[in-house]
């Protein structure tokens, strides 16, 4: 632009020439003025009581064993220290019973292609922190490495650990992990597990039936007891709705209902007032990531720094630069108006709860923008958990509402226009730009817009072989690729996108049936598809 349409732009505006830097450099001074305000409401809300509801028991004793030598928060979807009920809930224990406060994680690496450096790096460089930030409150933080039901029983045993609060979440892998402590725990120190399971019968709006199975042993010198706190939703999983629900509709008035409740300020973890007699080993954080054998082919992405800090600020700058936007243009791919934070909420790093309260509290400003933004950080997101613990077939075609299942079994021969393998599928060599496009910028971003997640799922539906094979590439790719992947809202996303779920059947068509359609020149009513492809072309294209 020269320097008279400059001045022209400036002066249409009513802004004087050099106003605009003055803005820049205003905004420039006051970054971390998120983190300033949160020290404050912390201090302010010091003495806040924890909500009993956000806890359950999932063992049969209820009492921490004197002679015990400390209390352990087992760590392993919110990796935070602050704003962590769970962490909350485990200091204000230890506190009452006058014992040491301990973290650890379990670190294991299965052997898959899902394993990737993308993925694992995040999530060491995000532990390193909480590990720097526990240092100051005294609390000991553990890194085991292998995976829980080896390593967590004789850790807790050789501690004299009296109590393990741990924090929830719906998937398969997380109820394995609690069911394979169970089993590994020595009879001298009885962790009494009491799991669930989940079982789908169906129907239209399906019913989900929780089978409590429980162990016994017999009476101990020691005993240990364990919790589980919900610090990843703001309403609490099994309080929101005892049942798998439908769709959004049916979940939205009983969780709006119970935020007066649960939408509150966070207290703060703070130091530890009892300093524990053996301390934790420490990390060459360097040195783990480099020994893990994970897939360094699908490295990290450079926009999205690791760690509780760099969540926190690029919250800050959502509700500074782009949130005004979000309510008007987040479907539009070529608009930097969505809040980007899905990685940070996926590994913990962020509570999807601070995030709620800060866009409630600071986003008058952005006027229509914050009732949808929250409508999918709580509503939709905890949707997705709903469906994962109530559903055991959450990742399968079998856990599809019945006409969905009917819709696609009917259609499952119908001639595909393009039938494309998972490797043409990965390396984004379809005949559509826009689709090509889009998987280019997950595979080397990390990222993939909202609306061309649907788009892009909806289309592998369309060109391979059967909806089965669909849904598992899908979940394939984004499970290698995305940042925020190996969550319910990615599993979900997919579920929606090819099996119908928490949506309604439409008209009929070949291949999709009465699932929702999609197609290229509805994309083009719907934003600059020429100017996407162009900048997320695949190089090799």
């Amino acid at each position: 632009m020269s320097d008279k349409k400059r001045k022209s732009t400036s002066s249409s505006s009513g802004e004087q020439p050099g106003a605009k830097q003055q803005k820049r450099e205003k905004k420039e001074r006051s970054r971390g003025w998120l983190r300033s305000e949160l020290q404050q409401q912390r201090a302010d809300n010091k003495d806040m009581k924890f909500n009993e509801k956000r806890l359950r028991f999932i063992s049969e004793a209820r009492k921490v064993k004197q002679g015990s030598e400390g209390v352990l928060y087992w760590m392993w979807r919110d990796q935070r220290v602050q704003d962590n009920w769970a962490l909350i809930h485990a200091q204000r224990l230890a506190v009452e019973e006058s014992l040491p406060l301990h973290i650890c994680f379990c670190l294991t690496v299965p052997e898959s292609p899902l394993s990737t450096l993308r993925h694992y790096s995040f999530l060491l460089k995000g532990l390193e922190e909480v590990s720097k930030e526990c240092r100051p409150l005294d609390i000991q933080f553990h890194l085991l490495r292998g995976a829980p039901g080896e390593v967590l029983p004789g850790f807790v045993s050789d501690r004299g650990f009296g109590a393990v609060v741990t924090d929830f979440s719906p998937l398969r892998e997380a109820v394995q992990w609690l069911q394979d402590v169970r089993k590994a725990l020595p009879e001298d120190l009885p962790l009494i597990q009491v799991l669930y399971s989940q079982s789908l019968s169906a129907g239209r709006f399906g019913r989900a039936q929780v089978i409590l199975f429980h162990r016994q042993w017999h009476k101990p010198a020691f005993s240990s007891f364990c919790r589980q706190v919900d610090a990843h939703n703001v309403v609490p999983c099994w309080v929101a709705s005892a049942k798998l629900e439908y769709a959004a509709r049916t979940i939205r008035g009983k969780i709006t209902k119970l935020l007066p409740e649960f939408l509150t300020d966070f207290p703060p973890v703070e130091k530890h007032p009892h300093t524990a007699a053996r301390t934790a080993k420490a990390v060459d954080w360097a040195e783990m990531l480099a020994s893990l054998p994970v897939d360094r082919t699908v490295g990290e992405p450079e926009w999205a720094e690791p760690g509780a800090q760099a969540g926190l600020a690029m919250l800050e700058s959502f509700m500074d630069e782009r949130l005004p936007l979000f309510g008007a243009q987040r479907n539009d791919p070529n608009v930097a108006a969505l809040s980007q934070l899905s990685p940070w909420i996926r590994f913990g790093q962020l509570s999807a709860q601070r995030a709620a309260l800060q866009v409630q509290r600071g986003g008058k400003s952005a006027g229509q923008s914050v009732g949808p933004f929250l409508e999918e950080l709580v509503v939709r997101r905890e949707l997705t958990d709903n469906f994962c613990f109530y559903n055991q077939q959450y990742d399968s075609v079998e856990g599809a509402y019945e006409w969905a299942q009917k819709t696609l079994k009917d259609h499952a021969k119908d001639k595909r226009p393009y039938l494309y393998t998972r490797e043409q599928l990965e390396n984004a060599k379809t005949h559509d730009k826009l689709w090509n496009a889009a998987q280019y910028q997950m595979t080397s971003e990390g990222k993939m817009h909202g609306f061309l997640r649907m788009y892009w799922a909806k289309k592998i539906l369309e060109w391979t072989p059967s909806p089965e094979e669909a849904l598992s590439i899908a979940l394939y790719l984004n499970d290698r690729y995305e940042l925020d992947g190996q969550d319910p809202n990615g599993v979900v996303g997919c579920m929606w996108s090819i099996c119908g779920v928490h949506d309604q059947g439409w008209a009929e068509r070949p291949v999709f049936g009465k699932i929702r359609y999609m197609n290229y020149k509805g994309c083009l009513r719907k934003f600059n598809v020429a100017q996407f492809e162009r900048k997320y072309c695949p190089k090799t294209a």
